[in-house]
């Protein structure tokens, strides 16, 4: 009786294969919102599950029976083999609705199942993407390591070949989904016979649920802002089979630059819901909220934040049609670090902004924690410091760039990117402004600020292009006139001589009431 009510796991993908597959990508996307918004605004109050840790099981769910991640599957595994256009999409869809959400699917899609798919063998992406697809399974990546969390080349967790399997031990923290996800990608660095680690980098596929192969949860953080997903500390001590190790094109450090960058192209997705929500929200609140007798929304500084954060939503888009074009699996993005850190910085800052002009617009009320306002500031920070802190990713975009220009052998910056694939078009609209010469041996602080100019710059040419794509005229008209507002504001910044250093003894002549 038992055997005939069981339907073997191939059967199952086989039936689940045929769903997914015949449903619209148009059906697929209106089913998930409406889903999401259900759930978070009609049967939940998300304000009030914004401030309790997790998401209940009944929701999630009702979630992953949507099948969102089947858009990272090939179609050959049962999944949507859906576009890098399609993914993003998703993504802002639920961004909209909540962040953690965002970049719970973010996490699994960017960080563990294109790298799967890209790098795995065979027999391993058999097993788990029909696990995705048909036991509604997660995954996450795990890189961090307390003491070495910026400094991922010099991680410790080192791994040993043994006959069948490799044996892994180390501690990892600050991954996303810690204790839930089913899978892991797990980095290390093979222990040689002498003790030593070896420089470059392994990936390994962790099937959590399999004996040998549990990642013991140490601690878990009590993180500010996205409660949705758990954080904490792992301890790491096990045998992976040899079929779950990521198989390298070239080696570990490159795929994994492939691996970040191609994370990184996806940030637009994730943002773009979330500053369109901001925007929505302010839009509404101005419209509504009485001063003195006036709307809000008449006032000439309220107009100003708002075509801002209409701007912002305008960069976006851009930056998400960029990353669309160049994220695809079958690209290799190892030396597009240029690119990818300039997507990444571009569009965390602008969601942090957007977030901060919706709080200032709603007030005091905007300060709690179960306000949208509060919740967006505080669940967008982290996006600043995750996968490169932005001052350390502005910094390597200085670094290419002033390579680019010794290569060139150009110090003028208007000359070189007047002629630069990824700011010609920009260049033309800022002529006056960039005819200056670039100290090519500058201070870190000052290549900082070189780097934050060169990613809007870069940012005001996709624009063009959005806008030569069929963009909304008057939007990109707004955000090219806002970016070419920070760009002077940049240059202003980045020409002004500042070398003050810390004054490590303060305190000793630093009290205000000694010089009464």
């Amino acid at each position: 009786m038992q055997e005939n009510n069981t339907i073997s796991p191939s059967i199952l993908a086989s039936s689940n294969k045929q769903d997914v597959q015949s449903i619209s990508f148009d059906s697929f996307l209106n089913e998930f919102k409406a889903t999401i918004k259900r759930l978070f605004r009609e049967e939940n109050d998300i304000n009030q599950l914004s401030v309790k840790r997790g998401i209940t099981p009944d929701m999630l769910g009702q979630i992953m029976d949507c099948n969102p991640l089947s858009l990272s599957i090939p179609v050959e595994f049962g999944g949507r083999g859906g576009t890098v256009a399609e993914n993003m999409q998703m993504l802002s869809a639920a961004s909209y609705e909540s962040m953690a959400l965002s970049l719970t699917l973010g996490i699994n899609s960017a960080l563990f199942m294109q790298p799967v798919a890209k790098y795995g063998q065979p027999e391993a992406k058999k097993e788990v993407f029909e696990r995705f697809l048909n036991a509604q399974n997660m995954g996450g990546l795990m890189i961090t390591e307390p003491g070495y969390g910026s400094d991922a080349l010099n991680m410790q967790t080192s791994f040993i070949e043994e006959k069948n399997h490799y044996h892994l031990r180390g501690t990892k923290h600050w991954a996303g989904l810690t204790g839930q996800a089913d899978y892991w990608l797990l980095t290390a660095r093979k222990l040689t016979e002498t003790g030593n680690l070896q420089r470059d980098i392994d990936f390994f596929i962790c099937d959590n649920t399999a004996h040998e192969q549990k990642i013991v949860v140490d601690e878990y953080f009590e993180n500010l802002g996205l409660y949705q997903i758990p954080y904490g500390r792992n301890l790491l001590d096990v045998k992976i089979p040899k079929t779950q190790r990521l198989i390298p094109h070239s080696t570990g450090v490159k795929m994994m630059l492939d691996l970040l960058h191609r994370s990184r192209m996806h940030f637009p997705g994730m943002g773009l819901g979330f500053i369109k929500r901001m925007l929505d929200e302010a839009i509404a609140h101005c419209q509504q909220r009485l001063i003195g007798g006036k709307s809000l929304f008449t006032y000439d500084q309220v107009q100003q934040r708002l075509a801002r954060l209409q701007a912002d939503f305008t960069i976006c888009s851009a930056l998400s049609m960029k990353g669309s074009q160049m994220a695809d699996i079958k690209n290799d993005l190892t030396a597009l670090g240029l690119e990818a850190n300039i997507i990444k910085t571009v569009t965390t800052d602008l969601m942090q902004e957007s977030a901060q002009s919706l709080l200032t617009l709603v007030g005091a009320i905007g300060y709690k924690l179960n306000h949208i306002a509060g919740r967006g500031t505080v669940d967008t920070r982290p996006f600043q410091i995750f996968e490169g802190s932005n001052d350390i990713l502005y910094n390597q975009i200085s670094e290419s760039l002033t390579k680019l220009m010794k290569t060139a052998k150009e110090t003028n910056l208007y000359r070189f990117l007047s002629e630069f694939n990824l700011t010609e078009q920009a260049s033309k609209h800022l002529k006056e402004l960039l005819s200056f010469d670039v100290d090519l041996q500058i201070a870190q602080r000052k290549s900082v600020e070189l780097g934050k100019l060169m990613s809007r710059i870069v940012s005001m040419d996709l624009v063009i292009q959005l806008g030569n794509a069929g963009f909304r005229a008057d939007l990109i008209d707004g955000a090219i006139s806002m970016l070419k507002q920070e760009i002077s504001n940049l240059i202003n910044d980045y020409s002004f001589v500042q070398r003050t250093l810390v004054v490590e003894n303060y305190e000793d002549g630093g009290a205000w009431n000694k010089c009464i």
